[in-house]
């Protein structure tokens, strides 16, 4: 029997690649980050140094090739055979990452790339379209959010803990605009699902998140 695709979308900083990790190893399933596979495109197209355009963002994004690497505590990304884990994350990428993923040429060769991973089924992904375009048959769907406020406190925490400088309360704009960017774009907009579990995070840690989903899983 084909094991299920779980799906968990939600909106930035909702902590969606930390639950799916997590999830992926209790159930010994793959963990994809398709969030990390829209922010390598945007990686590399920031290398380009090149004006933004839709018709150079595309061509990365149908050429670039995508590999994970899991190990307990960390996916590796790998771009082209190189190692791009902690460049994806960078402030600048987060910045540019929402207008590159709403291109619709963008989307469809990740979408193909997602699909084709998760044919098999045994899958973890996180995003913001998995359970409504990517594999809406999906047999788990989970919609993970939190307030404006905690998503940018975990998302502040996350980058000090890197070494990186940033100001919360830029942050939180900057996490508001991304919201709104997400969920207002004309391809795949972040939406919840209609059969998706909502799960609202604010005030639970990641242990009841966990648990919460795997209780889906019938684990």
């Amino acid at each position: 029997m084909t094991r299920p695709v779980i799906a968990i979308d939600g909106p930035a900083g909702a902590g969606k690649s930390t639950i799916a990790k997590i999830v992926a190893e209790r159930l010994n399933f793959i963990y994809i980050d398709t969030g990390a596979m829209y922010r390598a495109v945007t990686l590399e197209f920031l290398a380009t140094n090149q004006p933004f355009s839709e018709e150079l963002v595309t061509k990365i994004a149908e050429k670039i090739n995508i590999t994970f690497k899991s190990e307990p505590g960390c996916n590796h990304v790998y771009v082209d055979g190189k190692e791009v884990t902690e460049a994806i994350r960078s402030v600048v990428v987060t910045n540019n990452v929402s207008k590159v993923s709403a291109v619709v040429g963008v989307r469809e060769a990740m979408v193909s790339a997602q699909r084709e991973i998760g044919s098999v089924g045994g899958v973890v992904m996180d995003g913001r379209d998995i359970g409504t375009v990517v594999f809406p048959q999906a047999e788990v769907k989970v919609f993970l959010t939190a307030n404006v406020v905690e998503r940018a406190k975990r998302r502040y925490e996350e980058l000090k803990n890197k070494g990186q400088k940033v100001n919360l309360e830029v942050l939180t704009q900057e996490i508001a605009q991304r919201d709104k960017f997400d969920s207002e774009r004309k391809v795949s907009p972040l939406c919840c699902a209609k059969n998706a579990h909502y799960l609202d995070t604010s005030h639970l840690d990641i242990n009841a998140v966990v648990d919460a989903i795997l209780h889906l899983c019938k684990v």
